[in-house]
C-alpha cells in the first residue's frame, strides 16, 4: 500500500513538474505574441501614416503638374508674342517701307 501510495506521490510530482514547464512555455509564447502585436500596431501605424502622405504627395503633384502646365501655356503665348513683334520689325526695317 505504502509502495502504491509512493509511486502515485512521483507520478503526481512528475505532472507538477511537467505542468510548470507547459505554463512557463505558454507564458513565452503570450510574451513572444504581445511583442509581436505590438510591433504590428506600430507597423499599421506608420502604413497609416504613409498612406496620409502618399495622399498629400500625389495631390502636391497634382498641383505641380497643373502649374507646369499653365508655365507651358503661357511660354507659347510668350513665343507668339514673340514671332508677331519680330515680324513687325521685320516689316519696319524692310526697304519697301516708306513712311
Amino acid at each position: 500500500h505504502e509502495q502504491l501510495l509512493k509511486m502515485m506521490e512521483e507520478r503526481m510530482m512528475d505532472v507538477e513538474q511537467k505542468l510548470r514547464l507547459v505554463k512557463r512555455l505558454l507564458q513565452d509564447k503570450v510574451n513572444q505574441l504581445k511583442e509581436q502585436l505590438s510591433k504590428n500596431t506600430k507597423a499599421d501605424a506608420m502604413v497609416k501614416d504613409l498612406y496620409v502622405e502618399n495622399a498629400q504627395l500625389l495631390k502636391a503633384l497634382e498641383v505641380t503638374e497643373q502649374r507646369q502646365k499653365t508655365a507651358e501655356r503661357k511660354n507659347y503665348l510668350l513665343e507668339e508674342k514673340i514671332a508677331n513683334l519680330n515680324r513687325i520689325v521685320k516689316n519696319l526695317a524692310s526697304p519697301s517701307f516708306v513712311p
